[in-house]
């Protein structure tokens, strides 16, 4: 079996545009959740969100495109995490574009960003919106195929939460099956009415910035953002730069709820198991875990309970959704980037706002900014219908 190594990465959050503003403010402890300023919804007023801090407009300004026609706010914060990534792996057109180099990239709210046009469009109130053919969560993925002429295997995942680190999983296994070389692989996603009224109806939005971990939890923060990272073989490599090991990974489903974790973690429990499995370590050698940490009352309750059920304790962990917010189908690639900034620089970052660790387990996440030798990272993503899958990364 081939070995997958990360060879670029570029991130684009709440938290910074490129990857070197998002490293900063991690260390820094600057999270991006506060007022809105672009979205347009009546939540933006009363709930805080994490915004990318840039305009649709500017963001639309800085892409190099002839044809901007029908480009969502999705698609425009896809294309600018995706470029800075294949700039940093220096990879060239033709590489980008070769038979075995596949691309995966994870969507769940797509083009419905732009609820009002959706509405309008659907119900014939319109006489066609520029934006009729972006609104599939894999409008992202086909824009980025015809721009880059991408002839490998292309594919658009959703899972819900998990989408990204899925996108990761699938891009890992083409390489180490021989079936392509390199993989491009990562996802998007925007805020917009659509998936904000969703989540208001599950009554499960923080009306102040979000405490994952922490007793008194409200809630989540719904941020936007994107990450992409360029997995290639070792075989291809040569003297490049490697930031990471795409260790293991594992994925189930706990066939539960359609919100919800089983309160026995067994979704949990299984896909930690199986991403340790697969890479062949034993759960004593994860030095830290990102954790998914929604702040919500069930997620975070049933990943601790998973957690100590795999490790018969609590390694070093987090939620860098304390950060970004929740980004959905993005936040597995973002926090695999954030883990990947942990081992390659020794650090650990701050999960904020918590003050009270959750009962019976009394144990509070990383609180401050800190170095640590760290080697092996566990990142946890859970989805909507139970989808649960974990990735195990490695020092290169």
């Amino acid at each position: 079996m081939n070995k997958v190594f990360v060879t670029g990465m570029g991130v684009i959050s709440a938290i910074g545009n490129n990857s070197a503003e998002n490293l900063k403010n991690l260390r820094d402890g600057k999270s991006g959740v506060g007022p809105a300023k672009y979205l347009k919804s009546n939540y933006g007023k009363s709930h805080p969100f994490a915004e990318v801090k840039i305009s649709t407009e500017e963001l639309k300004a800085r892409l190099e495109f002839k044809n901007k026609k029908g480009l969502t706010r999705t698609d425009l914060i896809a294309f600018t995490a995706l470029k800075e990534a294949l700039i940093d792996s220096n990879l060239t057109a033709k590489e980008i574009s070769a038979e075995k180099t596949a691309f995966f990239s994870a969507s769940t709210i797509g083009g419905m960003c732009h609820t009002d046009e959706l509405y309008e469009d659907a119900n014939l109130i319109s006489s066609g919106s520029e934006y009729i053919e972006s609104y599939f969560l894999s409008t992202h993925a086909l824009k980025i195929a015809k721009e880059y002429q991408l002839s490998g295997i292309v594919g658009a995942i959703n899972t819900a939460c998990s989408s990204s680190a899925n996108s990761i999983m699938l891009g890992a296994k083409l390489i180490k099956s021989g079936r392509a070389t390199r993989a491009i692989v990562g996802g998007v996603d925007s805020l917009g009415k659509f998936s904000i009224n969703g989540f208001n109806s599950l009554q499960i939005m923080s009306d102040i910035p979000c405490a994952p971990f922490d007793a008194n939890r409200k809630g989540l923060n719904l941020g936007e953002g994107s990450a992409y990272l360029v997995l290639e073989s070792e075989d291809i490599i040569g003297s490049k730069k490697r930031y990471a090991e795409i260790l293991g990974f594992g994925n189930s489903n706990d066939a539960f709820h359609p919100s919800s974790l089983s309160e026995d973690a067994v979704g949990v429990v299984e896909c930690i198991s199986r991403a340790i499995s697969n890479a062949q370590i034993s759960p004593i050698e994860i030095d830290y875990i990102n954790a998914h940490g929604t702040a919500t009352g069930n997620n975070d309750i049933t990943e601790l309970i998973g957690i100590k059920k795999v490790f018969k304790g609590f390694p070093p962990f987090n939620s860098t959704k304390s950060f970004t917010g929740h980004t959905l189908a993005a936040a597995g690639a973002i926090e695999a980037v954030f883990s990947i900034f942990s081992i390659y620089n020794n650090e650990l970052f701050p999960s904020l706002n918590c003050n009270t660790p959750i009962e019976p387990f009394n144990e509070f996440p990383i609180i401050e900014h800190k170095s640590a030798e760290i080697k092996t990272v566990l990142s946890n993503s859970f989805g909507f219908g139970g989808n649960c899958s974990s990735l195990i990364i490695r020092e290169s």
